[in-house]
Order: C-alpha cells, then structure tokens, then sequence
C-alpha cells in the first residue's frame, strides 16, 4: 500500500469560500456518549487549499490530509463530491 493511500481523508460541507485558493469545511462525526449512550453530533472546522477556487457554500467535499501550505491550512481539496443546490 502505498504512502499517499495511507493519509487521512474526511467528508464535509463548505461552510466559507471568502477565501483565495481555501475553504472552510464542518466535518460532522457522531460518537456515543459516555453515559448515557446518547448519539451525539460534534463538529470541527477545518480550513482546506482549493487550487481553482471551484467550490462553493454548501458543496459536499472530500479533503485529504498534506504538508502544511499555512498557518492553518494542512488539508486539501481532493474532490467535489456533490454540488449545492
């Protein structure tokens, strides 16, 4: 298996395209609570490089972990998964 098939990749919603060549994605994960076995959504922000600026508010995406290109940048766009309606 090969390197780059090893990194991590996640699946989420374009919530800011202000940005030149980067987004904002909110990636959902749902996890049991510890108690009470409860689902419970919780959501992290992360900023990703869009080389051609080609995605939109709420586009569903697929970034992939990479060298960090900024401060806060250290995820890329690897692919639109479906368009905003």
């Amino acid at each position: 298996m090969s390197e780059r098939n090893l990194r991590k990749t996640r699946l989420g919603y374009v919530t800011s395209d202000k940005m030149d060549k980067a987004i904002t994605v909110s990636v959902e994960r749902r996890l049991s609570h510890p108690i009470y076995g409860k689902f419970v959504k919780r959501t992290k922000k992360f900023m990703a490089h869009d080389e051609n600026n080609e995605c939109k508010i709420g586009d569903l995406v697929r970034i992939m972990e990479t060298r960090p290109m900024s401060k806060n940048k250290r995820w890329r766009l690897l692919e639109v998964v479906e368009k905003a309606k």
